[in-house]
């Protein structure tokens, strides 16, 4: 598929997802995602921007569990995504692209799990994002880590288009619940 029909998919999703999110229930911690968070560790969440499924309710429960918090730090296209470490009601700082984020001298943090945003998904959990590849380029560096997305149904697409450097996600919690890939013949 072509850059432009990603970008058209994009356009169309986030449009879709905005319009969504104005009635759309809370995601709630499935029991598959609580089992995960055992024994305890680091999970990277997000602030959610407007239209985008809020992990909040995910990051609270692992930090009642024990689990340290770390948001995405980004300074600017060229930079890589940093992963910082933040404690619930902390003050956070206007960053590119509308974020909210730790400021710069948060200590950084290696991820056991990341929640990661998106604008779509697929039944083998393939995921579209926003296209500027932080998530994508974080998942390299961070093998071996538990990608689980965080979104509503309605974003699920029949399929995806797929580029040789994008990774696929362990699992999506939505509205429902848990979803796992769908294994093919």
């Amino acid at each position: 598929m072509a850059q432009t029909d990603k970008q058209g998919l994009r356009d169309r999703m986030r449009a879709e997802r905005l319009a969504y999110s104005a009635v759309a229930p809370p995601i709630m911690p499935p029991r598959a995602f609580l089992d995960r968070l055992r024994p305890t560790g680091v999970i990277a969440s997000y602030v959610a921007m407007p239209g985008e499924a809020d992990p909040a309710l995910l990051a609270n429960a692992a930090h009642e569990l024990g689990w340290q918090i770390a948001l995405p730090h980004i300074t600017n296209r060229a930079s890589p995504m940093r992963f910082l470490a933040w404690q619930p009601g902390e003050p956070l700082v206007a960053g590119p692209f509308g974020l909210h984020q730790p400021a710069i001298t948060a200590p950084e943090r290696k991820p056991d799990i990341v929640l990661t945003p998106l604008l779509a998904f697929d039944s083998a959990l393939n995921r579209l994002g926003q296209g500027a590849g932080y998530y994508d380029r974080a998942f390299h560096g961070l093998e071996p880590v538990l990608r689980i997305g965080v979104a509503w149904s309605i974003q699920r697409a029949p399929v995806l288009p797929v580029d040789p450097w994008d990774v696929p996600l362990h699992g999506i919690i939505d509205e429902y619940g848990w979803n796992e890939p769908e294994q093919t013949a």
